[in-house]
């Protein structure tokens, strides 16, 4: 066996994100594999393997189980309902919250540089982490395993959000046009990071003037998170000067 120097980084015991999962892993080191992110893997090459396979697996499994639910649940539904369900729950803000519910972000390993610039509370390290412990329960235990977990994560958030409830975008258009403004603009600021794990910022102009920006796995998340800056800042009051 090898010993390995121990990383600061290392939590102590990731058996609390374990006994949160409500899964008994008859395979640990898949659960290990879930909290690595490559960060952790560049500074101690060959001590593990990082999350990111995992994360692509975790992706579509999230999306059965969270498809599968809302069938159940919602057995008149149409298919755009629940297509706009699914969206709002599988986004990667949506996911970020369970993942710190669960308690993912402390049991991250991280490497320093990660570790010393917050990476434990960053929406994509968290997210992408709750998409690879789903992968790893479903490879441990099968598609039961990875529905006996999604069902309380999930469930008690269908009957919370109507459907559309998380469409910040749509939501702001109707504002202002319901105050006669002009519509809102989305400009791309940049696009950082490997393909795999990229991060998205957008800018929202209305009137010509900065009223938000957002962050996101994919273009589309970041106008979302961008809208809801604006909501929430009230935006669509009547402007006081510039354009008419």
């Amino acid at each position: 066996m090898r010993n390995a120097t121990k990383h600061p980084s290392n939590p102590p015991d990731a058996d609390a994100v374990g006994r949160a999962l409500g899964h008994a892993f008859s395979r640990p080191a898949l659960l290990e594999e879930a909290l690595t992110h490559r960060s952790f893997v560049h500074e101690q090459p060959g001590s593990a393997r990082d999350n990111e396979r995992l994360e692509f697996v975790g992706d579509a499994v999230v999306g059965l189980v969270v498809a599968t639910l809302l069938h159940e649940h919602f057995p008149d539904a149409r298919e755009g309902e629940l297509t706009q369900r699914r969206s709002a729950l599988v986004s990667g803000p949506a996911l970020a919250r369970l993942a710190g519910e669960l308690g993912i972000g402390a049991a991250l390993r991280l490497g320093r540089g990660e570790e010393r610039s917050g990476g434990r509370e960053k929406p994509r390290l968290l997210a992408g982490a709750l998409e690879a412990c789903f992968a790893a329960v479903y490879l441990d235990g099968g598609v039961a395993a990875a529905m006996a977990l999604g069902r309380p994560l999930f469930a008690p958030l269908f009957d919370a959000l109507s459907p559309g409830a998380l469409d910040f975008k749509t939501r702001l258009q109707e504002r202002l046009q319901a105050a006669g403004r002009l519509a809102p603009r989305y400009e791309l600021v940049s696009v950082e990071g490997p393909e795999h794990e990229r991060a998205f910022r957008v800018a929202l102009r209305i009137d010509g003037e900065l009223a938000g920006e957002g962050t996101g796995r994919s273009k589309s998340e970041a106008e979302q998170q961008a809208a809801r800056v604006a909501l929430e800042a009230d935006v669509s009051a009547p402007a006081t000067g510039g354009s008419p």
